[in-house]
């Protein structure tokens, strides 16, 4: 059997949904960050852009508490993981984006 943690989510579910949380809040500010600053030549120098990615990192932890995930059990490795994991996305998304000029 799996072992559970405190708030009744098996380790691997919990981990399946950190990870699905942070790779879709990396999609997310990537469409975001386009939407706002633009998808011009101008926006790839923007630090706007950044300040949207990073913001949406410290958007995920009140929703990992809603989702039910205990977030004070994190240490430094899960805060390092969720925010590559959404700057990551971020960075890949947001360039195709600025790649292909996308009018979002």
């Amino acid at each position: 059997m799996a072992t559970e943690t405190q708030s009744g989510l098996s380790d691997h579910i919990r981990g399946i949904t950190v990870t699905t949380l942070a790779c879709l809040a990396g999609v997310a500010a990537a469409v975001a960050s386009g939407s706002i600053v633009g998808a011009d030549a101008a926006a790839a120098t923007s630090r706007q852009t950044l300040m949207i990615a990073a913001g949406f990192v410290v958007l995920q932890l009140p929703i990992l508490r809603v989702v039910g995930i205990d977030v004070s059990d994190f240490g430094a490795k899960d805060y390092l993981y969720v925010a590559f994991m959404t700057l990551a996305l971020w960075f890949i998304t947001f360039g195709i984006i600025l790649t292909e000029g996308v009018a979002l």
